[in-house]
């Protein structure tokens, strides 16, 4: 009985021997034996045939997105800075003038006076929605039931073109029949032309402006959310205030949400052209008061015919907007902070 078990333990230890040796290159393993995965192949750039699948299909993936700004933001913007160099009227042959339009815009006193409007709006457009979007973001982010209303009737404003927001501003501020000025009369006072002056004109636009400050406060109820609840606890521990926990925690864990709403508005604030065309018939008047940059452009390209002249406003614009970004970005380091304690 010893005997018959001792040959069959002894063949047990033998194949276990032979299945643990590391089978030789080009030797076939016994049968029944565990072989290894074979090993990935690999390029000489060190990339396996998984992963090169894979990027392919990423590329496939991202293709209409790469497609779109090729065709529909490099090829543009190449083609304005070479249109820029020459004089151009969309009908004839482009002739080669050089700087000359460049030239002509610094000197171009209407160049000037646009800039100024348009400056005038981002300054007081921009900060002015920024506010605006705050009290709106806390409004929204109040804890009762019925704030999903709220958030839907402070946000609809905002859904509005701006082309149909401008000709009911141009009903609501009408001098005869204006919603404004009958309410005017109601207590007595004077009706009044706000499209009349240059100024008020703007103020007009910089007030129209509000209504869309609903995009900015969805950005910032979502950083409002993201703030823990443990910090106002430990700051009303502390014996902060409401306003105290606003202005010293609040407002520092949401300034990367400000700095983004700040540059896309100045972005925004620098193109404005809907609300002038539609309130002044594309004039820009009165006396030149809503003559933006935007609009400028637009009658140098397709009223004037000076295609040439008018790529060069625009990439004058799209310098001084990456410019502006740029310095507000730098800016920002001495007042954004990126850092919140998970609670």
């Amino acid at each position: 009985m010893v005997d018959s078990i001792a040959p069959r333990t002894a063949t047990a230890a033998s194949g276990a021997a032979t299945a643990a040796r590391p089978t030789q290159p080009g030797s076939t393993a016994p049968p029944g034996s565990a072989q290894a995965p074979p090993p990935r192949r690999r390029r000489p750039g060190g990339t396996t045939l998984r992963e090169r699948r894979a990027l392919r299909l990423g590329l496939l993936f991202i293709s209409p997105w790469v497609v779109g700004v090729i065709a529909f933001v490099l090829y543009p913007l190449a083609y304005s800075v070479v249109i820029s160099l020459t004089r151009y009227s969309g009908m004839t042959t482009p002739v080669w003038v050089g700087l000359d339009n460049y030239v002509t815009a610094f000197r171009d006193p209407l160049v000037a006076t646009s800039v100024g409007n348009t400056l005038y709006y981002v300054l007081l457009a921009v900060p002015i929605g920024l506010v605006v979007a705050i009290v709106l973001a806390l409004a929204m982010n109040r804890d009762v039931k019925e704030v999903a209303w709220y958030r839907t009737a402070l946000y609809i404003p905002s859904l509005v073109p701006a082309f149909a927001m401008s000709f009911i501003f141009v009903v609501f501020v009408n001098p005869q029949f204006g919603v404004f000025n009958q309410v005017l009369g109601l207590f007595g006072a004077e009706t009044t032309n706000l499209l009349g002056g240059p100024t008020s004109a703007k103020t007009v636009i910089v007030l129209m402006a509000q209504l869309a400050a609903g995009n900015a406060a969805l950005i910032f109820l979502a950083g409002l959310r993201n703030i823990p609840e443990t910090l106002y606890e430990a700051a009303r521990i502390d014996g902060a205030g409401k306003v105290r926990q606003f202005f010293s925690l609040t407002l520092p864990l949401l300034s990367p949400v400000i700095l983004f709403n700040l540059i896309t508005g100045i972005s925004a604030g620098l193109q404005v052209f809907t609300e002038a065309y539609v309130l002044t018939n594309g004039v820009g008047g009165p006396d030149n008061g809503t003559l933006f940059y935007m609009l400028y452009l637009y009658k140098n390209a397709f009223s004037y015919a000076s295609l040439g002249y008018a790529s060069a406003l625009a990439v004058l614009l799209f310098a001084a907007g990456m410019a502006l970004a740029g310095l507000v970005y730098w800016l920002s380091r001495r007042f954004v902070n990126y850092d919140v304690a998970a609670g």
